[in-house]
């Protein structure tokens, strides 16, 4: 059902900023639970599922395996506003449009994703734009990605993480893990120079899951620089400016592919719900129930949610059955109880057949969550399997269905 937008305000019980997967998921989940005039303010047509984005990028997935029409995945009984939102006026309760139109609500969950800064790092958009920049944090450079990785046959190619929040950090390294395992395959990673730059002190900062990405990494050549960020690119040269944080020295390397993830927040527009301690920007939320801290009929979760838990899909889920619960609850008359524990997970394509599957709490802390099976962070060709193909059925049929 889709909203013709006007500028007289209408009024929806609960309004739902954002038609990713948090928004979706949600809506799904509070109608399962009898929750009615629900509406999703969502402006793209397409919904992504961002997870395979990382194997279009390493060749293992088609890009039309990723894309979906919006209009498909709108529950039934919700209302789609094919807008855009630039403010959220809590003291009235109101949702301003870009059209100009504006929305009253009973309670506002505010969850449109994650901001890319790609002006951040100077010159990055523009190698983007050039034929030899490439990222698996947007559709189209994934897809450009492989076009490139599978014509390489010698060079240099640098893949970087930035400082910062950012949507599920390890899938910066998942294309990398994929196209060297093809390279080998083809007989020419030995002619290929592969640096990964993070700015964390460890690969990833689990102890368990360090190990067997360091073993990956020595097993392909890979450079590693830790502690260390993408701080400037000429896309003209092809060279980019890599800084060491702990010794504040800077290194330029001469590239035939980048590969990067961008610098990322909150959208600019959440300001006036977000902390002026935090610096990203996010929604000011308590971490436990994720209803925001001032006012008591926002919430947030997800990309955009102040929370201390790592970015990504399996935060999300778990969120999404707290924040159901709790609106819920609310809507009854009663006090939120159900709590957000932390949880996320990352699986990583360390091979084309592999994945080490990471699972954590908010403080990097392992935090498995199926019973009896050990070693589950090992490199497995079980949780590939699982990954590629499980995680994106249940995506599409379960998890945006609000039945997972």
């Amino acid at each position: 059902m889709t909203a013709n937008i006007d500028r007289a305000t209408r009024y929806h019980h609960v309004v739902i900023i954002g038609g990713g997967n948090a928004g979706i998921s949600l809506a799904a989940r509070l109608r399962r639970y009898g929750v009615n005039n629900i509406a999703v303010v969502e402006p793209s047509e397409r919904h992504l599922y961002q997870p395979l984005f990382s194997h279009i990028a390493g060749g293992t997935a088609e890009p039309e395996e990723a894309v979906r029409p919006q209009s498909s995945v709108i529950p039934r009984g919700v209302t789609w506003i094919k807008d855009s939102v630039v403010e959220v006026q809590p003291l009235s309760n109101t949702v301003l449009l870009q059209s100009g139109g504006r929305v009253g609500y009973g309670q506002v969950v505010v969850c449109p994703g994650i901001q890319k800064n790609w002006d951040a790092v100077p010159g990055l958009r523009e190698a983007m734009d050039s034929p030899f920049g490439v990222s698996n944090y947007e559709f189209e450079f994934a897809a450009k990605a492989w076009t490139l990785f599978r014509s390489l046959r010698k060079g240099t190619v640098v893949f970087t993480m930035p400082s910062g929040p950012i949507t599920c950090g390890g899938a910066s390294q998942k294309p990398m893990y994929l196209a060297c395992d093809y390279w080998r395959e083809q007989g020419v990673l030995d002619n290929i120079r592969v640096v990964l730059v993070v700015p964390t002190p460890t690969v990833f900062g689990s102890d368990v899951v360090d190990q067997e990405l360091n073993r990956k990494i020595a097993e392909y050549g890979i450079e590693l620089r830790c502690s260390s960020e993408l701080t400037e690119v000429d896309a003209a040269a092809r060279t980019v400016l890599i800084r060491d944080t702990l010794t504040d020295s800077s290194e330029q390397l001469t590239y035939d592919v980048l590969h990067a993830a961008p610098p990322q927040s909150a959208p600019d527009w959440l300001k006036t719900l977000s902390d002026e301690a935090d610096s990203g920007g996010f929604v000011a939320v308590d971490p436990l129930s994720l209803r925001h801290v001032r006012f008591p009929t926002v919430w947030s979760l997800g990309d955009a949610a102040g929370t201390r838990n790592s970015k990504s899909g399996a935060a999300l889920r778990k969120q999404t059955m707290v924040l159901a619960k709790n609106l819920r609850s609310v809507i009854k008359g009663q006090q939120p109880k159900a709590r957000y524990d932390g949880y996320s997970a990352c699986p990583f394509t360390v091979s084309r057949s592999t994945v080490v599957f990471a699972e954590f709490d908010d403080r990097y802390r392992p935090k498995p969550t199926i019973p009896g099976w050990k070693g589950l962070a090992k490199e497995k060709r079980l949780t590939w399997l699982i990954e590629r193909y499980g995680f994106p059925r249940l995506y599409w049929h379960f998890i945006l269905k609000g039945r997972a």
